[in-house]
């Protein structure tokens, strides 16, 4: 299977202090994982990483056969898709030109710059896969913030990337919009059987019945790693989060629970 990412023996440290250390990780086309630990664990700076928006203090990176260091980063980020939920545009764009705009990784239309017959069936069908048919010609501000994580994903895939980086898609999502979301997530994945994605959370809860492997980090450090069926235990949770944890499993969506005292 093709290797998308692969980070070895990275290190990145701010103003004096550790923010990752010790972490290696290979990402290959068709898998799915979960960057998963508490506030502060080092899971938004481990995806800038991978989505070449920062470099590694020492260590290596490489996304899509390049490495940080001796690419353009512009370049290589315009292959990877990133979805960031705070995202916004300056003006009330209407939800297929929002989808367009990932053509250009740009916040609005650029002028003069027109989508192909091809690139405008493409978002056409990046909206249906994310069940937002409906709303195609919705203006941003009147969206809900599960439609608008759905329709930064179809952008964030308009340039067909092989990576799609996901950076807690489900915050401020009440329920419906959650499984909306994860919904769309797992349809996307069965019509893009070779997309790779890496999806940062701390909810067990918001994992789609998809993923296929996880990596639990622990103060900056990577604690285990590895097919979901291995790492998403109650004892490998439970020492990431400090906590006696219960994990179950039901159609392949996790719940949790701390476990109680005897």
């Amino acid at each position: 299977m093709t290797q998308v990412l692969r980070a070895e023996d990275v290190h990145v440290v701010r103003d004096g202090r550790p923010i990752l250390q010790e972490v290696s990780l290979t990402v290959r086309a068709g898998e799915h994982w979960a960057l998963l630990g508490a506030n502060g664990a080092g899971k938004s700076t481990l995806l800038g990483l991978l989505g070449a928006l920062v470099h590694p203090t020492r260590g290596t990176v490489e996304v899509l056969g390049h490495r940080l260091g001796r690419v353009d980063l512009r370049e290589l980020r315009a292959l990877v898709g990133h979805v960031d939920p705070r995202h916004a545009p300056a003006s009330p764009l209407r939800v297929r030109d929002v989808v367009l705009t990932g053509l250009t990784n740009s916040v609005e239309p650029v002028p003069r710059r027109r989508p192909t017959p091809d690139q405008e069936e493409r978002a056409e069908r990046l909206i249906r896969t994310l069940g937002l048919a409906e709303l195609r010609g919705a203006r941003w501000p009147t969206l809900s913030q599960g439609q608008r994580g759905r329709t930064l994903i179809a952008r964030a895939l308009m340039p067909e990337p092989r990576l799609l980086l996901l950076d807690e898609p489900a915050t401020g999502l009440d329920l419906p919009g959650r499984e909306q979301l994860i919904g769309s997530l797992d349809e996307l994945r069965r019509n893009h059987p070779h997309l790779a994605t890496v999806l940062v959370t701390h909810h067990l809860e918001e994992l789609p019945s998809g993923t296929t492997h996880a990596l639990l980090l622990r103060d900056g450090r990577p604690l285990a790693q590895g097919p979901v069926a291995e790492v998403l235990t109650g004892d490998q949770v439970g020492k990431c989060f400090d906590l006696p944890l219960v994990l179950e499993r039901h159609d392949g969506r996790w719940s949790v629970r701390i476990r109680r005292r005897t």
